[in-house]
């Protein structure tokens, strides 16, 4: 295998195809997306996005499914959070995600 990359042993160098970034992502439903959360945060100028975009679903499994992916955002924010020495937001973090939790019971 002397001067073959492993990952495509006909090709004597490795060969980058495509580069995909899994930060804040995962398997397409829009809900759970990070670009969502901060569009439905505040009521601005990003009326124009669900204008063109439109609603999202709010079927009662949707709904539920919101409430866990916030669960999910507001972990992540807490990692964040602590990277980034932020110790009161940090503790901001934990009556956010128990609000959510008591909505999920």
């Amino acid at each position: 295998m002397t001067g073959q990359h492993p990952l495509a042993p006909a090709t004597p160098e490795t060969v980058i195809s495509g580069v995909l970034d899994m930060d804040r992502t995962s398997w397409g439903d829009p809900a759970a997306d990070w670009t969502i959360r901060l569009a439905q945060a505040k009521t601005d100028e990003r009326q124009a996005f669900w204008d063109s975009y439109g609603p999202l679903d709010r079927a009662p499994s949707a709904v539920l499914r919101s409430r866990i992916y916030e669960a999910r955002h507001i972990g992540a924010v807490r990692l964040e959070r602590h990277r980034l020495g932020n110790a009161n937001g940090v503790l901001d973090t934990y009556a956010t995600m128990a609000t959510v939790l008591a909505e999920l019971s």
